[in-house]
């Protein structure tokens, strides 16, 4: 979301500012959907809960993406929206920001293009899980990240991996084994690095290698590493 639609957002709207530490919830699984929540800086993740109460991670956002479009539907949210460090939401009532949109029909725009991005996002991870390989699907979920931190001005050279190989696993539909082991190959290959023994600190010295080893994996019969 660029400055201007922030600015937009700020004046039309008049949004509750809060601020997350980590591990803390922009709403939980069944809470009655009452707002829409803005992310003006943080990362935050969303979890879904099956029936035997296992956890798993079904998205992520970033600054200037909305959360909350789950529960206009369902009139309560079907997940967790829970911040991965320090960050702050703009949260404005959803009966509010109709009035807005009626009077404002440049907020009524911004309400459509964050919805259909929103729809892109799950279309383009759908996509991901079933015509990647389990290596480019990790490239892929890394260079999604890099995209994210570039759009937003900030530095895409080194990412910090605030999730866990499980997390990460869950997401790509792959086991915690796959994952690492295919972390270890993009390493390998020099298309990541790792700056410290933890592995959470994830060098990037080139997006466009990372961006064309994902493309190339979608071409029929892609070439695995080894």
């Amino acid at each position: 979301m660029t400055a201007a639609a922030t600015a937009l957002l700020e004046l039309a709207l008049r949004p509750q500012r809060r601020m997350l530490r980590q591990g803390e919830a922009v709403f939980r699984t069944g809470e009655p959907f009452t707002c829409l929540h803005i992310i003006h800086s943080g990362f935050f993740k969303l979890l879904h809960f099956g029936a035997s109460g296992r956890q798993q991670l079904i998205g992520l956002h970033f600054k200037g993406d909305w959360l909350g479009f789950d529960g206009i539907a369902r009139g309560d949210h079907g997940c967790d929206a829970v911040a991965m460090d320090t960050g702050e939401v703009w949260s404005v009532r959803y009966d509010h920001l109709l009035q807005v949109c009626v009077e404002r029909p440049q907020v009524m725009t911004l309400l459509h293009t964050e919805m259909s991005r929103e729809m892109a996002r799950e279309r383009e991870a759908v996509l991901s899980v079933c015509t990647l390989s389990t290596d480019a699907r990790v490239a892929h979920f890394l260079r999604r990240w890099v995209d994210a931190l570039e759009q937003r001005g900030l530095r895409t050279d080194s990412i910090t991996l605030k999730l866990t190989r499980a997390e990460i696993g869950d997401y790509l539909g792959m086991t915690v084994e796959s994952v690492s082991r295919a972390l270890s190959r993009l390493a390998r290959a020099r298309l990541i690095e790792f700056a410290h023994k933890g592995r959470r600190e994830v060098g990037i010295p080139d997006p466009a290698a990372l961006s064309a080893f994902v493309h190339a994996s979608s071409a029929p019969g892609p070439t695995l590493l080894q």
